[in-house]
This record gives C-alpha cells, sequence and structure tokens, in this order.
C-alpha cells in the first residue's frame, strides 16, 4: 500500500524512479539472456537422389521412383508423405515426416531400403545420395517452406 500512496502523493518523482528501474534492470536482462545464432531446428525431411546417365524422365520414373516411393511407405516409420522429381538420368524423392519423428532412424531405414533396392534396378545403378535437410543446409524460404508443410499450413509469406 506504500507505494500506491506515494504514487499518489508525488506521481512525478513515482514515474522518474519507474524510468530509471527499468534503464537499469533493462539492459542488465538484455545481457544475462542465452542467445544461440544458430539455433538447433529439426527439419523432418530427406531427399534421396538417384542417378543413372542415360536413362529418360519417365523411364526414371517407372523403373526407379515408382519402386523406391513403394518400399518407403511399406519399410520405413513416420512418413508424412512423399513427393518425387524425375528428370534425364536423375531423380529425388523427398520424403517428409511426422514432426515427432526420429529422423537419424529414419535415415538409417532409407539406407538400409536403398541398398535392398539395387539389386532389382537397371545394372550400373549407382547408389543414392541420401540428403538430410537442417537449418544451415537450406535457404531460409526453403527452410520456411518446408516447416509450413511438415507442420499442414502450407502457405508461407514473406515479407
Amino acid at each position: 500500500m506504500w507505494i500506491v500512496r506515494l504514487a499518489l502523493r508525488r506521481p512525478n518523482t513515482f514515474v522518474v524512479l519507474a524510468l530509471l528501474l527499468l534503464l537499469i534492470i533493462g539492459p542488465l536482462t538484455i545481457l544475462r539472456t542465452p542467445t544461440d545464432i544458430f539455433p538447433n531446428i529439426d527439419i523432418p525431411v530427406l531427399s534421396v537422389i538417384w542417378t543413372y546417365t542415360g536413362l529418360p524422365a519417365d523411364e526414371m520414373e517407372k523403373r526407379i521412383v515408382l519402386n523406391d516411393e513403394r518400399g518407403l511407405c511399406v519399410a520405413v516409420n513416420d512418413i508424412e508423405h512423399v513427393e518425387s522429381t524425375s528428370l534425364n538420368g536423375i531423380a529425388v524423392v523427398k520424403i517428409c515426416f511426422e514432426p515427432h519423428a526420429n529422423i537419424s532412424e529414419a535415415l538409417a531405414q532409407v539406407a538400409a531400403l536403398s541398398q535392398t533396392q539395387l539389386r532389382s534396378l537397371p545394372p550400373g545403378i549407382t547408389p543414392p545420395n541420401i540428403l538430410r535437410y537442417n537449418a544451415s543446409t537450406v535457404p531460409i524460404p526453403a527452410a520456411l517452406a518446408v516447416v509450413a508443410v511438415a507442420h499442414g499450413t502450407g502457405t508461407v509469406r514473406l515479407r
């Protein structure tokens, strides 16, 4: 109650003391607050990149991508959805996982599946490159889009 009486009797003094308190405690709080320049943002996405030179895009889709997508849906846990793109000699399969998924375990499952699928694919194909996305390897607009898709919002507005 004494602080209320002081504020009512001397409003200017109370305002000056409040401003001084903010000016002293504000910078101390800012200096003590821990900051991380590169926070650990876990993006639950893997990409499997298949290469087979000389194979047209439609054949890449039929011979490689479809088999890979079927195997992924059966053998890998916590998949939210799978996207794929086929080009001449290159196929990229992007696997989006649930937010709670263990990406290290999923990476091991995808690698094991890819190695077993090599036997049924055209001869001479090389093992795929499997890329794990994280905040330091993805440009910021792409990371925002991946996070928006992973969390189900689907739209990202950059200002």
